[in-house]
């Protein structure tokens, strides 16, 4: 087996699990020209028990796109947009202040209200009037999804400042690896598919097992997962419905069965498949379970990704004697080399927008995340530090996560495709890969 295949199918098998109640997040680049926010605590967090305002403003920080005002520097902290005074934000470089309240409706229904006053939006300078207000809505929640509102009213405010949907309320899917042997050296490695908010909370395992689980994909809905299992000793891919927990079975063949990819309209899978010779893309129809082979030849072609029209498939090849990331339409069928930059490029994606090619990519001997501008042919290092692996793009296209080692232990990180923004999220008991990015949910 080629090296790139090794690192690729193999290396990400080599994981240590952890239970996962929560992982802190450490912004460790920002963008300087950050939009300046102020976020008051809401009223009736210290009554009702909910920091819902820590949860929102640690969203819109590790977006990068706000700097937020540290708390403890607030000397004015209004509730309502009426008792912003404007003079007084402007005086501190703030452009838009975040105001609300929380209280209890009955034992489990909370009322939670929240506006955003565009300091610059109205006229005046005193106290914030209607004009002033950019965003206003009062929300009803039960006790048990209040985090599940503070991201909620992320999205919400994140949309409002930047013209874009907000990413908070996605979810990760990822693979974790208890590795354990017994006093006789018995090996009891377990294996575990997790689902995950997108900050790392709220992990709940959807299959585990004692043999290897690979390429964890969402469907385009949200509501599946493809992904490999070597239940029986042997590679098969699998799809499973996230709410029932059912699966269905979709290829075991002889060989390698690797690395599925949902369609754009989830209708079709499109997989790396082996019987007896190198790998090679397939697509597998869903309903049908029609079968046809799209790439041939002695190459190792692996690694398909869809581009979001869903007329192409972007792949990892080794045709001309190093992996290189290549663009398959699936009309004619013909193949464009996409990646020229680096001695190793493999594991890519296109954005949303289908502009820009995220990927691993090696120059000398170290592996980063990067992004490709496909238009201008230039070529972004996102990250600089650790062995990075399996980037997977958020749905708005402005973040990707990605599996990393970072002092000899396993950990998230997600780093903003301009490159100006990372994030590390360490992992305290043990270590993390394969993430992959949910479809908006809603």
């Amino acid at each position: 087996m080629k090296t790139f295949v090794k690192i690729t199918f193999f290396s990400f098998l080599l994981c240590v699990t952890r239970v996962v109640f929560g992982l802190d997040v450490e912004l460790t680049r920002g963008i300087e020209s950050a939009v300046p926010v102020a976020m008051v605590p809401f009223a009736g967090e210290v009554e009702t028990g909910f920091g819902i305002t820590s949860f929102i403003h640690t969203d819109l920080s590790n977006s990068g796109r706000f700097a937020l005002l540290d708390e403890p520097v607030m000397t004015q902290r209004p509730h309502q947009p009426k008792d912003v005074d404007q003079l007084f934000w402007r005086k501190q470089n703030i452009e838009h202040v975040i105001v609300g309240s929380v209280k209890a409706i009955s034992e489990e229904l909370y009322q939670v209200s929240f506006a955003v006053v565009d300091l610059y939006q109205g006229s005046g300078e005193g106290q914030a009037t209607k004009d002033h207000i950019a965003l206003e809505q009062t929300l009803q929640v039960n006790r048990s999804q209040m985090r599940h509102l503070s991201h909620h009213i992320s999205d919400l405010i994140y949309q409002q400042l930047t013209g874009e949907r907000g990413i908070f309320s996605t979810r990760l899917a990822y693979v974790l690896v208890n590795r354990r042997f017994s006093s006789i050296g018995e090996d009891l490695t377990q294996y575990s598919l997790q689902i995950s908010d997108m900050d790392g909370f709220n992990s709940k395992p959807i299959l585990q097992s004692s043999e290897p689980i690979m390429s964890p994909s969402w469907s385009p809905d949200g509501k599946k997962i493809a992904y490999v299992s070597f239940e029986g000793k042997r590679p098969a891919i699998y799809v499973s419905d996230i709410a029932s927990g059912e699966r269905q079975l979709i290829t075991r063949y002889p060989g390698i069965n690797g690395a599925p990819a949902w369609s754009p309209d989830g209708k079709k899978l499109a997989v790396a498949l082996s019987s007896n010779t190198n790998p090679n893309i397939y697509l597998i129809d869903l309903e049908s379970k029609k079968l046809t082979q799209l790439s041939r030849g002695y190459a190792i072609n692996t690694e398909p990704s869809w581009a979001p029209d869903g007329k192409s498939i972007i792949f990892t090849s080794d045709r001309g004697g190093a992996p290189q990331i290549y663009q398959m339409d699936l009309k004619g069928k013909h193949s464009k080399r996409l990646t020229y930059v680096g001695n190793y490029n493999a594991k890519a994606s296109l954005t949303p927008d289908g502009k820009t090619l995220v990927m691993l990519h090696r120059e000398a001997k170290s592996f980063n995340i990067a992004a490709l501008d496909l238009e201008q042919g230039l070529l972004r290092e996102l990250t600089s530090f650790g062995f990075n692996e399996s980037p997977s793009v958020a749905p708005n296209g402005r973040m990707v996560v990605f599996a990393s080692q970072d002092g000899g232990h396993g950990v998230l990180g997600m780093a903003s495709i301009d490159g100006q923004v990372t994030l590390r999220i360490p992992d305290r008991q043990g270590n993390v890969q394969e993430p992959v990015w949910s479809p908006f949910l809603h």
